[in-house]
């Protein structure tokens, strides 16, 4: 992903996103070319010279003041999370050498952890969304049809974005399918604007951009937030309908890995279907259907 150009791509798709009454501007009556802010416009809204808005929109302007990119920000009415995506396109971390990515792997401590989490299903990610462990749980909540094993090999190792997209049976979980899935893509813009240089990254958005339309669609409109909690409105094959909370907790480190933990308030129908869910898939549960 080539920084400028995402850099440029991000701005105009804010500029038209705002018409000139929107910030006080009275069109003018002849037609304009454009159906959000000129460049121009936005500019002197701004307190920004055109000249230097518009090497900044065409990527020729990497070194763009704090100040400078705080009054475009305002202009443009962007959130705390798209200003923060702003100053990571217009001033990207200097690339590093070339190096083949080397696979990662989920620590003794978090495995440790996840295996104590008996009752709550969870699952660790790094920051590409790649499962890195889950536990029994969290497999039987969120990808029962995949080998509890698979994410033990980097070959086999699921994404929780990618099957959101091309696995119709992980799909076919989130009851409200098209919330996720925008969620999903705005999340994947703000890191892959941290990390630019991400080869396995990019090579995710490049997949998916051929294989799905829906995902091309939603990421050439530069959807940008993050999300560390909420409620998931889940329809499982096996127990039904459950509305679970669930929380990112970021294992600290460089390497941007985090837990996922997913929680039913106590008494609640949702809290009876994931106690059966965990009945239901039990090793003990398991052995008596095999011997049955």
């Amino acid at each position: 992903m080539d920084a400028p150009s995402e850099l440029g791509d991000f701005l105009r798709t804010r500029r038209a996103a705002l018409r000139p009454e929107d910030v006080g501007i009275t069109p003018h009556p002849t037609r304009r070319r454009v159906s959000g802010l000129r460049r121009e416009e936005l500019a002197m809204l701004a307190g920004v010279s055109i000249t230097h808005y518009t090497r900044l929109e065409q990527g020729r302007a990497l070194s763009a003041s704090d100040s400078v990119l705080d009054a475009i920000a305002r202009t443009l009415r962007l959130t705390d999370d798209e200003t923060a995506h702003l100053k990571d396109l217009a001033r990207p971390t200097k690339a590093a050498r070339p190096t083949t990515p080397r696979a990662e792997q989920a620590s003794p401590s978090a495995r440790q952890l996840l295996a104590a989490m008996s009752e709550v299903p969870a699952l660790v990610l790094d920051r590409r969304n790649d499962v890195l462990a889950w536990n029994r749980l969290g497999h039987a909540l969120l990808a029962g049809h995949l080998p509890a094993d698979s994410p033990e090999m980097p070959s086999t190792r699921p994404n929780v974005t990618r099957m959101l997209f091309l696995d119709d049976r992980y799909r076919a979980l989130y009851t409200d399918w098209h919330d996720e899935a925008q969620l999903a893509v705005a999340s994947l813009r703000l890191i892959a604007g941290r990390h630019p240089d991400d080869r396995r990254l990019t090579e995710l958005v490049g997949q998916l951009t051929v294989q799905c339309d829906e995902f091309a669609s939603r990421w050439a409109r530069h959807p940008v937030r993050t999300c560390t909690s909420g409620v998931k409105q889940l329809r499982h094959p096996l127990v039904g309908t459950m509305d679970l909370s669930f929380e990112n907790l970021v294992i600290p480190g460089s390497s941007g890995q985090r837990l996922i933990a997913y929680t039913a308030e106590p008494g609640s129908p949702s809290e009876a279907a994931l106690r059966l869910l965990g009945s239901a898939t039990a090793p003990e549960a398991e052995s008596t259907s095999a011997a049955v």
